[in-house]
């Protein structure tokens, strides 16, 4: 698939995820924390929380780079950090709770991006990725449980890491990059 080219390599860092639902909050509190370090001007940080449809109307804006932080119980120990590619949303199967804008997961989120930008001519983001983290305990309660809270430093050294490598990716020339350069 050929997409046009962007004015700029603008990444969105989103965190998604219930404070009041324990360490569903570790999306909200990563981005929190790293939005203290000074992020390149191109990277904008963003506590989504709930609200998923926000998140998809707000990446029409045009992002280069989707990295969604999110509570992702995968059968991992609490607290293991993980770095999941996600799929293009053509190939997200829509789901029963896709417009409720308070229950959207980033799959459904992903979904309602086709939608629109297949509605107005918009282009997804390149690259999406998932900064997740296994929850001890998704139960109602504010606060993140001992192990997940010690995961939001190194979800935030992976997030910068990200951020890195997706700056240069931005500065290797077309040509350099494929087979054929020497």
């Amino acid at each position: 698939m050929n997409l046009p080219p962007r004015a700029s390599a603008r990444t969105l860092v989103a965190g998604v995820g219930n404070i009041f639902l324990g360490d569903d909050g570790f999306g909200v509190e990563t981005v929190r924390s790293l939005s203290t370090l000074g992020l390149p001007e191109h990277v904008e940080a963003v506590d989504i929380g709930v609200r998923g449809v926000h998140l998809a109307y707000q990446l029409l804006d045009g992002y280069d780079t989707l990295i969604l932080v999110d509570a992702t119980a995968r059968g991992g120990a609490p607290g293991t950090v993980y770095l999941i590619e996600a799929d293009t949303p053509g190939g997200i199967e829509p789901q029963e709770a896709l417009l409720d804008g308070h229950r959207m997961s980033p799959d459904a989120v992903l979904a309602l991006l086709e939608t629109l930008c297949a509605g107005t001519g918009g282009i997804p983001p390149r690259r999406m990725l998932v900064v997740g983290c296994e929850p001890a305990s998704v139960e109602e309660g504010i606060g993140l449980s001992p192990m997940v809270a010690a995961a939001v430093p190194e979800a935030v050294r992976l997030v910068c890491s990200l951020i890195l490598e997706g700056e240069k990716r931005a500065s290797v020339p077309p040509a350099a990059a494929g087979p054929a350069a020497k």
